[in-house]
């Protein structure tokens, strides 16, 4: 069950939230009351409410907005429990002066905002002595870690716990919780207005993760990154699994640098199951491996790490495939022999990890390289790691190559007016390759459409290299189709949110 909170300065307007997440399916909804600027009578509030209510007061010391006296706050709380309101969340310094009357069930809270403290079940030892029907824990994650341990209290626990994470770092755990045997959650009314870090809207929590279908049985995958939050992997997956009926669960999962080799030791105690991986990680994350496909050792990065019934981890890199197919296409379209581009002049921009695959897949083909980047360290050793070519940054326009590959982020959303490479640089009926896929178009994908080129998109070999993932993490063929309309779908969506908040 999901509890959609709700904050609100005038008590018509929380009326009428309350009931408009009624009609959207909502089970549980939470009623802060220390939003609202002028309260005199609450009961217009509980009388006749549309689902079941938790009635919450929150203190500035508590991150709340509360601004009258700790007096008239507990009096508020006590009027809410007079007037039959389903549950009342106390915190648990307060509990025992407010006592249980009639049939509103008591929410005993303990919130940290700084840290996930190591004595955690010490603190929910304490909790459990304050005649509580559901203890709430709620703490601030600042590692991966820090959330397995939440889950793992909240699995263990002898009273019915809501625990979970706040921030980040500790997203997941708001999803999990009831895999773990969490009684609910926490989401916000929209994503626009979240009353705590890192707090999911109801809307992703019911359509992008499935949480109604979440449960012991789950399995659980994710994205290893830093920064996550705007990865379209999750959409693509979730909806994957849906189609194919997959009891499973994508999930982002931020892990910084620092923190890196602890969370993952840490989450393989949740049993996830497989990975995709992106920037900073590609590379380090090849040491949890067990088995490595052989390309790994030439590319020298990994974006996917499974394992399979046998608990043995596998790495992969589902980049090549995806972009050696992709590539292949649009040679195929310009009609060179066999969609092959052996002894043409290839010039890519970028040494990251799918510069890379791309780069290998090229050398391997035949092809004649040329490395170019902005970092000349960088260019150096990718081009002597795959025995090619380099030139200067300054010097890329002046290569007149026969296939062009971006690997840079340059024109990638927001920056979508820039171009790593200069229309006047671009020759007729040459093969441009822009491995960014948000957005579909970018500016040199424009100029190359101008001089008629033959495209590979870099939306394509997204959706090829998740479709090879998700293959790998559930064994069964991807709905290919399916994952790209949900990858357009998806950044349509925050195209036109975005537009809508510039607007207004």
């Amino acid at each position: 069950m999901i509890c959609v909170s709700v904050g609100r300065t005038r008590l018509k307007m929380m009326r009428k939230e309350h009931e408009a997440l009624a009609q959207a399916g909502a089970e549980l909804v939470e009623l802060r009351l220390d939003w609202i600027k002028q309260i005199s009578d609450i009961s217009v509030l509980l009388k006749n409410r549309p689902t079941p209510t938790v009635v919450t007061c929150r203190r500035a010391e508590d991150r709340g907005r509360w601004r009258g006296t700790e007096e008239e706050r507990q009096t508020l709380l006590r009027s809410a429990i007079v007037d039959g309101v389903d549950f009342v969340d106390l915190e648990v310094d307060i509990a025992k002066k407010i006592p249980r009357y009639g049939r509103t069930k008591r929410i005993i809270s303990y919130h940290n905002f700084e840290e996930t403290p190591a004595n955690l079940n010490e603190i929910y030892e304490q909790m459990s002595d304050h005649d509580a029907d559901v203890l709430k824990i709620v703490t601030m994650a600042n590692s991966p870690a820090d959330g397995v341990r939440m889950l793992e209290l909240v699995a263990n626990a002898e009273k019915p716990t809501v625990g979970f994470c706040m921030g980040e770092f500790g997203l997941f755990t708001r999803l999990l919780c009831k895999k773990y045997g969490s009684p609910f959650t926490y989401a916000s009314f929209s994503s626009e207005r979240e009353l705590a870090p890192g707090q999911i809207s109801f809307t992703e929590m019911l359509k992008l993760y499935r949480y109604q279908n979440i449960n012991s049985e789950t399995r659980v995958f994710g994205v290893l990154g830093d920064p996550i939050a705007h990865s379209y992997s999750p959409r693509i997956h979730n909806d994957a699994f849906a189609r194919e009926g997959i009891n499973a669960v994508y999930l982002p999962f931020r892990i910084s640098e620092q923190h890196f080799e602890d969370s993952l030791k840490a989450l393989k105690r949740l049993n996830v199951d497989g990975y995709s991986v992106t920037i900073p990680h590609k590379q380090r994350v090849t040491k949890f491996a067990d088995h490595l496909d052989p390309e790994i050792s030439t590319i020298g990065a990994t974006n996917t790490l499974y394992k399979n019934n046998r608990g043995i981890w596998f790495a992969a890199n589902t980049d090549y495939e995806a972009a050696m197919a992709t590539l292949k296409q649009a040679v195929t379209e310009a009609g060179w022999p066999e969609g092959s581009f052996k002894d043409r002049k290839v010039l890519i921009l970028g040494t990251g990890g799918v510069a890379r695959a791309i780069g290998l897949g090229i050398v391997n083909g035949g092809g004649h390289l040329t490395i170019a980047g902005r970092t000349r360290s960088k260019v150096k050793e990718l081009a002597d790691h795959l025995k090619c070519l380099h030139c200067t940054w300054e010097n890329r326009g002046a290569q007149t190559p026969d296939v062009l590959i971006n690997c840079t982020p340059i024109g990638m959303f927001p920056n979508m007016d820039e171009s790593p490479f200069e229309p006047n640089w671009i020759k007729d009926n040459m093969v441009v390759f822009d491995t960014i896929y948000n957005p579909e178009n970018t500016l040199l994908i424009k100029h190359a459409r101008q001089r008629k080129c033959y495209i590979a998109s870099g939306l394509e070999m997204f959706v090829r290299q998740a479709a090879a993932q998700f293959e790998c993490f559930t064994g069964q063929k991807a709905p290919l189709d399916q994952m790209r309309s949900s990858l357009r779908g998806a950044i349509s969506l925050v195209k036109t949110t975005q537009e809508s908040e510039s607007e207004s």
